[in-house]
Formats: structure tokens, C-alpha cells, sequence
């Protein structure tokens, strides 16, 4: 940032006038610090405006005068305060700093009362129901925007009382700080900690891989040695291939304890009094849980749905689960001797020697197959193969680091279809984990233009270190290959109105056009178009792929147990109906036990850190990726029946649900693309649970 006081007196917030780049791209080099609260006040300044002139309209209240907003009309219209939201939140996961975290807690308070000013307007929310009573002929996409803005309101607490209105403000403010509170201290922890070695011996078991990016990561913090960190591609290497059993359990201690210190960044009593106040939200609005409250626009309805949907798989699964978990047990005995008592930092790693003896298969094998740019290509290729689509990187569009990749997308015909980025590794300032987001929505303005959407993915992958590129596991392919199905999601969204595209549909239905892209990673015919090895050009061996189908299924009914269990966790906090005032740990621990499969240690804890249910939007939901997997298991026997490449069926999958946004009912999207309801037996048969029986099927409708 620069100092220079002309340079200053001549700068311009970019936030505040047409960005003039590329497809309108944010243009995140301009941007300075304080450009974002002077328009995150201007926004908000810019909405009240809007809103009084809505409310003070004499006319009688329509649905183009109040429910589309009017200023759409004017030439360069904009959202100010979505716009400079959108760009600061995203930074917050993907790139944020001191600066960015301290504004964060002063503007989050502002915005939240600011969203409870709009929608506990008693005028404005008076003109919404006066339309949602009478109103023109409505389209079908019409009618749903008109149905969502209204329930909107009234689950905004429209319909209380002015006291009601108050304890509700109180209720979610605190609620928002929390959130953005938990998630700060779970980066400060998460970045906090590394194990930092300096004898090499304790190095013993690690491949190569590992060992170059460990002493990449020392270099970058100018140490000697080998640097690990709890970062997804640190220390899942280090679980699985350390021989060192005591470093083994100094990480798994480190990151299965982060935010239970007694520090700042104790997350305990946070996560206590989030689950209370939207317990007390709930039940203001006059729900008598959270979960009932959220599930009423979910798929699954009610909780009843969501545990015949766990217990189900708890019935199906777990005997395989305790199968698989005796068997690592024996392993670890074989190896050790009879006394020795598996413990979970030992769990991955005796894994690994028992998928080896069996399949002859490990992740370090197929690295050198998945460089990142032929990984790029490959997923890139599917697209193509599937839908038509192309990906051109155009540098002129600005990124907000070097690691980020933007690409224009252009749809079969040539047409402009999105923009796309790629941020593909982690660093300081980068939230752990995967996630697909948006920096412009998609939607067609009155004037029949149809505004293109700016998606983005967020990974946190093998960095390529000073001797190697990037290389890959399989399992970052398939994380790859879900964000894309996100991103896909967004790119495809042809929708008239924004609040209706992409990804904007119930939390249960979200995950199914990125769970569905996973099942491609272990199909040779997409293998065949980019797996290649880094130096020598060689094509994965036919043999290796063979090994790869074969093992899919290893440790499948343990994995499904594991998400099954954090459901459990969810819905168990999101159930309560009076105060919850229990240890969390000891909760814990009791509400998922029907599922878990392995002993469980006393001073671990999942709540503190489970951003899913306590700081993002899968709170009485995380359910939805097992709902999900029955709904991609079931929608891709369409494509294994029809070819895993058929353009027919991939265009019936775009055209009745990737497209189709939240204009309807996600079973009714469905229904339109399968023919039918889903079952759970496509998935028992993919993971091996049950072959095809004469059972009668079970619909999840």
C-alpha cells in the first residue's frame, strides 16, 4: 500500500464505479484496505435509500415494484453492498491478515443489524404480504422468488411483536459475532502450530514427497530442516507414512485438541452459547428446535427424515465398519506384537500397510500420475467431454495471489459462459479444507441480458516444491473433481432471477452436482485422458487402475461411519430444546456413539472445530452429504448405463438440475433428470455393502 499522498488523493475506490475489466472481474490490485468499509457504509446507506423508496412508493405494491428491485432498470445498476460483501468475505477465507480479521469484527455487528433493519421493516415486509396475497399471474420462477421472499421475512421474525423484534436482533448479532469468532480462532490455532524437526532420522517412513515439502515449508519460515503443519497436505502424509509413533501422536494430539487450550482461542464456551442462541431463535420464531426450524426448507423436512436416513446406513454399514476396523487391529499385532493397543494416531498409518498387502496400492504410487497441470487438463477434458464447454486462462483478468489461476469459460457454441478461478494451495491466511464460492452471481436483467457468473474454487493441494511440480493423491483429484462440480453448478446457472441460480437450492440438494463428479476419478476411460507420469509421458498402467477399482471400496463402511457420526453430532446439538449446559467434550462423545467404530480419547474434541455446523451454513445439516451420496449413487447409474462420457445424459443433467438453480423443488428437478425417486441401493452396490437383491426398494422422496 502505498504512502504516497498524491498517489492517495488520486486513488478511487474501485468498489464505487464500474470496474471496467475483463467481464467486469474484480479487480483485486486496486483494491486497498480501506476502500472496503468506505463501501461497506455506502452499501448500507445505498439500501436504506432503496428501501425507503420502496416503502413510500404510493403505488399499490406489485410484484415488479417490490419484490424486483427497480433500480435494475438503470444502466450499470449494481449491488454496492453485495458486491464489497462478496469480495471481503471471500478474501476473509482465502486470503485474509490482521487488518482483514480486525475489520471484520468491527463491520460484522454493522451488517448484521443492518440485514435485521431490512428485514424487521414492519412498512416494507407489509407491501411483501400484501403482494404474496394478490398478485398478477405469476411465472413459476416468479413464484418461488415471491414465496422465498416472503418466508424470508417471516423467518426473519417479521411476524413478532416489537419486543420480539428486539430479543431477535440481540439473539442474532451475537450469534454472527460468534460464528466470525470461532472461525478466527480456529485459523490462529490451525497456523500456530508445526512440528519442526531437525534430525533426519525422525524422518524415518516419510516418501519423498513429504520430506521435499517439509523442508520447503522450513525454508519458507527460514528454519533448518523439515517443517509440518496441520494443513490437509502436511499431515495426512505424516498419519500415514511415519514410522515414528510418538510424532504420530504429538500431530494427531495437535490437531484433534486445537481451540480446547486454555488461550484466547478456546472455542468450548463459543460453541456452547452458539448452540443456544439458535436453539433461542428458533423458538422464538416458534419452532421448538433449531433442526426443526432450518429442516423445514431442506428436503429431508424433519429430523424423523434425517435419522430414518442415519440409522439406515448405521444398520447397513457398521458390521462392515467393525470388520474393517478388526482388521487394521490385526495388522497392527502382526507387526507389534499381540499387547499393542491401537490408538487412533495409529489408525492411517496401519491403514496404509493393510491396503498395501492387500492391493498392493498406496497414494505415493499414484502421485507422479496426477501432476497438477495434467489434472487441470483432465478435469478440464471432462467438461468438454461432457458438456461442450472450453477453459481459456486469460492473465489480464486480476487475481488476489500468485497461486490463483483465472480462466474465461465458453459454453459449445462459442458463447461466453463464466469466469473461473482456481486457487490451489495453502498458505498463512487461508482457511483448511475445499470450498466453491462466487464473486458474481448469475442472473438476466429486464433488459433480457444474461449476466454471467465468476465462480471460484478453493483447495488446499500439494504445493510443487523446488525439485518436483505439484503432484497430486487421488484423493485431491476427487476433491478437485467435487469443487468443480460446484463450480459447475454456478457456470451453468441460467436463471432470471440471481437469488435462484446455481448454487442458491436446499442445503440437502447442494452437494449432489459435486458428489456426483467424484465418481469419474476412478473410471479408466477418464483416467486414460491426463494420467500420465510427470517424467517419463508413461500412461497409468492398466494394472494400477486395476488396483485402484479394486480398492475403491477399502475402509468404505469405517468412512461412511465417520460422516455418519458427525450427522449425529450435528442434529444432537441442533435438537436440544432446553439450554444446553453439558461438558462438550463428554456430549460429544455420547451422541455419536452408535456410530463410531474405534475407541475414542478423552481430551480430543470434533465440536471446537467443526466450522460445517457451527460457522457455516451446515448447522442441523451436514446430513446432507450422506443425503447427497444416495442422490449421486443413484443419478450416475444413469451414466453407467448410458456410457460414462453421454452427452445426452450429461445434457439432461445440466438442463434439470444444473441449470435450473432453485427454481423448483429439488425433488421435482430430480424426478425430471432420474425418472423417479432415489434409492439407497445404488450406493449399498457401489460400496459393496449389498448386491442387488429381490428386496423391495426404499425411496428417499
Amino acid at each position: 500500500m502505498s504512502n504516497n499522498t498524491a498517489e492517495n488523493r488520486q486513488h478511487r475506490n474501485p468498489f464505487l464505479e464500474p470496474y471496467g475489466t475483463p467481464h467486469d472481474t474484480v479487480p483485486f490490485g486496486d483494491i486497498r484496505m480501506e476502500d472496503f468499509e468506505e463501501a461497506f457504509m455506502e452499501g448500507i446507506r445505498r439500501d436504506n435509500e432503496q428501501i425507503e423508496k420502496t416503502i413510500n412508493n404510493p403505488e399499490k405494491p406489485t410484484f415488479d415494484n417490490t419484490i424486483i428491485d427497480a433500480d435494475e432498470d438503470k444502466e450499470g445498476y449494481y449491488d454496492l453492498l453485495s458486491r464489497v460483501s462478496t469480495v471481503f468475505f471471500n478474501l476473509l477465507s482465502a486470503e485474509t491478515n490482521e487488518e482483514m480479521d480486525a475489520l471484520a469484527q468491527k463491520i460484522q455487528p454493522i451488517l448484521t443489524q443492518h440485514a435485521n433493519d431490512v428485514r424487521l421493516n414492519k412498512r416494507l415486509f407489509e407491501r411483501v404480504r400484501a403482494v404474496h396475497r394478490h398478485h398478477r399471474r405469476l411465472t413459476p420462477e416468479e413464484k418461488r422468488l415471491l414465496d422465498n421472499s416472503y418466508d424470508g421475512f417471516v423467518r426473519s421474525g417479521a411476524l413478532l411483536d416489537e419486543e420480539g423484534k428486539e430479543k431477535l436482533r440481540s439473539l442474532t448479532e451475537e450469534a454472527s459475532m460468534l460464528s466470525l469468532q470461532f472461525s478466527q480462532n480456529l485459523l490462529k490455532e490451525n497456523k500456530a502450530y508445526c512440528l519442526h524437526i531437525t534430525d533426519e532420522e525422525q524422518l524415518e517412513g516419510l516418501p519423498d514427497t513429504a520430506r521435499e515439502a517439509a523442508a520447503l515449508a522450513a525454508k519458507e519460515q527460514d528454519k533448518e530442516g523439515w517443517v509440518f503443519t496441520l494443513d490437509h497436505p502436511s499431515f495426512s502424509p505424516f498419519m500415514t507414512y511415519s514410522a515414528r509413533r510418538d510424532l504420530r501422536k504429538e500431530m494427531y494430539m495437535a490437531r484433534n485438541t486445537e481451540c480446547t487450550h486454555d488461550n484466547t482461542e478456546n472455542n468450548i464456551e463459543i460453541c456452547k452459547r452458539i448452540v443456544n442462541l439458535r436453539r433461542e431463535i428458533a423458538q422464538l420464531l416458534g419452532y421448538r428446535t433449531y433442526a426443526e426450524y432450518v429442516l423445514k426448507n431442506r428436503m429431508a423436512g424433519n429430523a424423523r427424515n434425517v435419522y430414518r436416513l442415519l440409522d439406515d446406513l448405521i444398520t447397513a454399514y457398521r458390521p462392515t465398519a467393525l470388520k474393517e476396523v478388526a482388521e487394521i487391529e490385526k495388522t497392527a499385532k502382526r507387526a507389534e506384537g499381540k499387547d499393542f493397543e491401537l490408538q487412533p494416531w495409529d489408525f492411517s498409518y496401519y491403514s496404509h500397510k493393510l491396503q498395501l498387502k492387500k492391493f498392493n496400492l498406496d497414494s505415493e504410487m499414484l502421485r507422479p500420475y496426477f501432476e497438477l497441470s495434467r489434472v487441470i487438463d483432465g478435469v478440464f477434458g471432462l467438461a468438454n467431454r461432457l458438456y461442450g464447454i472450453t477453459f481459456k486462462e486469460n492473465k489480464d483478468i486480476q487475481v488476489y495471489h500468485k497461486d490463483v489461476k483465472a480462466y474465461e469459460v465458453f459454453d459449445a457454441d462459442g458463447s461466453f459462459l463464466a469466469v473461473f478461478y482456481a486457487d490451489f494451495h495453502p498458505r498463512n491466511g487461508k482457511q483448511g479444507g475445499a470450498w466453491m464460492t462466487e464473486y458474481q452471481g448469475q442472473w438476466i436483467d429486464r433488459k433480457g441480458e444474461n449476466v454471467r457468473p465468476h465462480v471460484s474454487v478453493v483447495m488446499n493441494l500439494t504445493k510443487p516444491t523446488d525439485g518436483k511440480p505439484a503432484l497430486l493423491t487421488l484423493g485431491e483429484v476427487e476433491t478437485f473433481l467435487h469443487e468443480f462440480g460446484h463450480s459447475l453448478h454456478g457456470m451453468f446457472a441460467n436463471t432470471r432471477f440471481e437469488s435462484l441460480s446455481g448454487t442458491n437450492v436446499w442445503w440437502d440438494f447442494v452437494e449432489l452436482p459435486s458428489q456426483i463428479m467424484e465418481n469419474f476419478a476412478v473410471e479408466k476411460e477418464f483416467l486414460r485422458t491426463f494420467a500420465f507420469h510427470y517424467e517419463t509421458g508413461e500412461p497409468l498402467p492398466d494394472e494400477l487402475i486395476s488396483r485402484i477399482v479394486k480398492s475403491r471400496n477399502f475402509m468404505a463402511a469405517y468412512a461412511c461411519m465417520r460422516q455418519v457420526s458427525f450427522g449425529l453430532l450435528d442434529m444432537a446439538y441442533y435438537t436440544q430444546k432446553e439450554e444446553f449446559t453439558d461438558d462438550i467434550i463428554t456430549f460429544e462423545k455420547k451422541a455419536w456413539e452408535k456410530a463410531v467404530v474405534t475407541p475414542q480419547l478423552p481430551d480430543t474434541c470434533m465440536t471446537v472445530q467443526f466450522s460445517h455446523i457451527m460457522a457455516g451454513g451446515y448447522a442441523a445439516g451436514y446430513y446432507s452429504y450422506k443425503w447427497a451420496e444416495v442422490l449421486d449413487a443413484d443419478a450416475f447409474s444413469m451414466f453407467r448405463k448410458n456410457g460414462i462420457f453421454d452427452r445426452k445424459t450429461a445434457q439432461s443433467f445440466r438442463d434439470n438440475i444444473l441449470s435450473k438453480g432453485g427454481t423448483e423443488h429439488p425433488m421435482t428437478l430430480y424426478k425430471h433428470f432420474r425418472g423417479c425417486a432415489p434409492t439407497v441401493d445404488a450406493l449399498l452396490k457401489r460400496n459393496g455393502i449389498r448386491k442387488e437383491s429381490g428386496k423391495k426398494k426404499k425411496h428417499y422422496s
